[in-house]
């Protein structure tokens, strides 16, 4: 047999030793779903729309959110958003970990060349003459390949797995949680706007009334009182103008912060009323089918598993651990005969560690590993309880909601209707100003509340499509398989 085809065999049979002797089996235990700790179905109704729409899980933001210039800022904030680069970021970081754990169940082979030159002195030679020597090799080996014979490596790369995909799921939480803040700011945005318009077209009423009031004073018909009462609704007017001139400013420079750039212009909405389509709405589904989806239970899920893989290391520790380096190669004194005669040469060396006395740390390490087990156990019963409050607290709200938004609707209706005829009694001198002064800022007053109602309603879908898991699809990232 050649050399080099000496060296390619010697070294094959080394790796498919190791790889035989490896064992694939893990003492980790097997791990079972905890039982879910919260009721089976909602406190409140969820007859709000009909039960055949898929679930919000399954629903990718661009078809739950229909203005076309929201899902613009949207896309934006996707693109440009640094907590979620970080988040993307931090899911290559435990890739590339997971990949570190996975290389370490397969053999490492190196290989080798060199050349060296010695020179004895004459009194350790024994000839009494200093003495010069040359040494060549080549070779290749496996470099302190540890043979999992107890699933202690495998168990650690199925933690670093879980980690990765719990990595993943908190990327899917960060995206969720990034678009109803992008969609709140912009609505938030809406309505200020839709307010400052209001306030403005109160204060142009207002002036009017005013200067109306003021001639008649003037005349001798009305008296000073009913002016001064006139001034006070146009400086109330013109404080709230200031306001919400500062609100809708600070509403723009919120929505660039979440959205990572300024958003144009163009792309900002007009008012409230002109946005009461942007959503669409949903079905909540049963606590079962929806809880389980959302990706931060699923995170947690992770961390359960990977801490109940850390115990299969822990208990893996307790047993003995086969390390193997191995080499063949070539070794001559020349470098023409490098490859001739008998220079092929090979060696393995075994070494087994046992743990005789450490002190009882093993035995304590493997303790740590099931309390951080039960630890984690608990943390995802709690993160479901807390997921199933979030969802039943936004039912309980969106089953009353639009009685809400229509009885303010009718009250602003019903309250404009006073507030005309109080006026034209109080032109015709059968009422005092006073009552038409009130009935201007009941109508203020309810005209804003409807604003709010409408705003609520709307917040209210944006956080149900965040604690049901809304956003189908959202993943940017391919999961690494096992």
């Amino acid at each position: 047999m050649k050399p080099i085809q000496q060296m390619k065999s010697a070294l094959l049979l080394t790796m498919a030793t190791s790889v035989c002797l490896a064992g694939c089996a893990t003492k980790a235990p097997k791990y079972v779903r905890p039982d879910s700790p919260v009721p089976s179905t909602w406190v409140a109704p969820t007859t709000i729309v009909p039960p055949s729409q898929k679930a919000v899980a399954d629903i990718p933001w661009q078809d739950f959110f229909v203005d076309k210039k929201l899902c613009t800022v949207i896309e934006q904030a996707l693109k440009n958003n640094r907590d979620l680069r970080v988040a993307l970021l931090t899911i290559k970081r435990f890739q590339e970990l997971y990949q570190i754990k996975n290389a370490d169940l397969l053999p490492k082979i190196d290989a080798s060349v060199g050349a060296g030159l010695k020179r004895t002195s004459g009194s350790f030679s024994g000839t009494g003459h200093a003495t010069t020597g040359q040494q060549y090799n080549v070779g290749a080996g496996l470099i302190s390949y540890e043979l999992d014979m107890f699933g202690r490596v495998k168990s650690l790369k199925d933690q670093a797995l879980e980690q990765y995909l719990g990595s993943e799921q908190a990327q899917r939480s960060i995206q969720i949680s990034l678009v109803s803040q992008v969609v709140t700011a912009w609505l938030t945005l809406a309505a200020d706007r839709e307010r400052l318009l209001l306030a403005k077209s109160t204060l142009a009423s207002q002036q009017e009334s005013y200067q109306l009031t003021k001639s008649r004073y003037e005349a001798g018909v009305s008296n000073l009182l009913a002016l001064n009462q006139a001034q006070t609704t146009v400086d109330a007017a013109r404080v709230d103008i200031a306001r919400y001139t500062t609100l809708v400013t600070q509403d723009e420079n919120a929505l660039d912060v979440i959205v990572g750039v300024h958003v144009s212009p163009e792309l900002l909405p007009q008012s409230l009323s002109d946005s009461l389509t942007a959503l669409k709405d949903i079905a909540p589904g049963l606590p079962s089918e929806v809880l389980l989806q959302r990706p931060d239970i699923l995170q947690a899920e992770n961390q359960l598993k990977g801490l109940n893989a850390n115990i299969g290391a822990a208990r893996a520790a307790l047993f003995p651990r086969i390390t193997l380096v191995s080499s063949v190669g070539f070794s001559s004194s020349q470098l023409s005969g490098l490859f001739k005669g008998d220079s092929f040469a090979w060696s393995i060396l075994p070494s087994i560690s046992l743990p005789i006395f450490d002190g009882g740390s093993n035995k304590a390490n493997l303790k740590v590993a099931e309390v951080d087990r039960d630890i984690a156990v608990a943390q995802y019963e709690k993160t479901i309880q807390s997921a199933f409050r979030e969802v039943a607290d936004a039912l309980a709200q969106r089953v009353t909601i639009d009685d809400q938004v229509s009885a303010q609707q009718s009250l602003t209706d019903a309250t404009s209707e006073s507030s005309r005829f109080s006026q034209a009694r109080f032109d015709k001198g059968v009422d005092s100003y006073l009552t038409v002064l009130d009935s201007q800022r009941s109508l203020y007053g309810a005209q804003q509340n409807l604003i709010n109602a409408r705003l609520v309603r709307l917040t209210n879908l944006v956080t149900l499509y965040k604690v049901l898991g809304g956003g189908g699809g959202v993943v940017q990232t391919p999961i690494v398989k096992p």
